[in-house]
């Protein structure tokens, strides 16, 4: 039974608690993209709505919003483990398994003084796309069906890919030898980032590199294949925090652990669909999500 001095004590708590929660400022960093931006809005809207008066740095680079990180110029920031595995931590072995990846790139990165939070299942990497009238057609539902049907079948299929994604070595003729396509480079064709979309649409090409969070997926209708031989890196997201902020407010992954809880690939290429496509701002499509969920008034 608690008696008036243990109700007081307790009253006590909670006051000095919430004092200091009220008034502490922490600082959100958001990349130049569509996507960061929604993230750092959702973060930051957790945490109004938590008590905490949230600073926004927006329109960042990699680089730099990392070095703010380590620095102590931002205190939390939506980070993705294949970014941080290879930039970051400078690794260059290939996992396979992205719980292996998460819990490697944890343990090398609180030597530098940083907190991975709980992984979100979203995996922003590259990915080939198809029709989805084509996926009707053949039911291909992984990059191996389609090998197999296009080494039998070689001059059925355009492909068309980025420049970049042409020239590096996890690109296009890297993903080739990894499945065992034997494909000549006629017929992959580049061009200019994102128009891979407008092509596959418009029937120029059959296949399209395209990234797995991209809302012009859902734009035009595109059946994602699976990458079953897991060639591409994992890149899951999660929010990093300097460990001197979440020492002293341990209450932030319990505040931002809705986002793990409720996040995932679909759910955020309509959010980016929302932002790229209908032109809403980002801060009005994580409001109105959040919102939904009951989670901020």
């Amino acid at each position: 039974m608690l008696t008036l001095k243990k109700l007081t004590i307790l009253a006590l708590f909670v006051v000095f608690s919430l004092t200091a929660i009220f008034g502490a400022t922490l600082t959100v960093g958001i990349r130049y993209f569509t996507e960061h931006y929604i993230l750092g809005n959702l973060a930051s809207l957790l945490l109004e709505e938590n008590g905490f008066n949230v600073v926004k740095r927006d329109g960042l680079h990699a680089l730099p919003s990392r070095e703010g990180l380590i620095t102590g110029q931002i205190d939390i920031l939506a980070e993705y483990t294949g970014t941080a595995w290879a930039t970051y931590l400078g690794q260059e072995e290939m996992i396979t398994d992205p719980d292996e990846l998460f819990e490697k790139v944890k343990e090398l990165d609180a030597k530098n003084g940083v907190v991975w939070l709980d992984r979100i299942n979203v995996n922003n990497t590259y990915a080939l796309a198809i029709r989805q009238e084509d996926y009707e057609k053949y039911g291909f539902e992984t990059l191996s069906d389609l090998v197999a049907y296009w080494n039998e079948h070689p001059s059925e299929f355009l492909v068309g890919v980025d420049h970049e994604f042409y020239e590096r070595p996890d690109g296009f003729f890297a993903f080739a030898d990894h499945y065992g396509l034997d494909i000549p480079e006629s017929q992959v064709l580049t061009m200019q980032t994102g128009l891979t979309y407008e092509a596959i649409a418009n029937n120029k090409i059959d296949i399209a590199m395209v990234f797995t969070t991209d809302p012009q997926i859902l734009k035009y209708n595109l059946h994602v294949l699976e990458d079953d031989k897991n060639f591409w890196p994992y890149y899951h997201i999660s929010f990093i925090v300097r460990k001197d902020v979440l020492d002293e407010y341990p209450e932030i992954e319990e505040i931002l652990r809705p986002l793990t809880m409720y996040l995932n690939e679909d759910i955020l290429i309509r959010l980016n669909y929302r932002v790229d496509i209908e032109g809403l701002e980002p801060e009005v499509v994580a409001r109105d999500y959040l919102e939904g969920l009951g989670l901020i008034d």
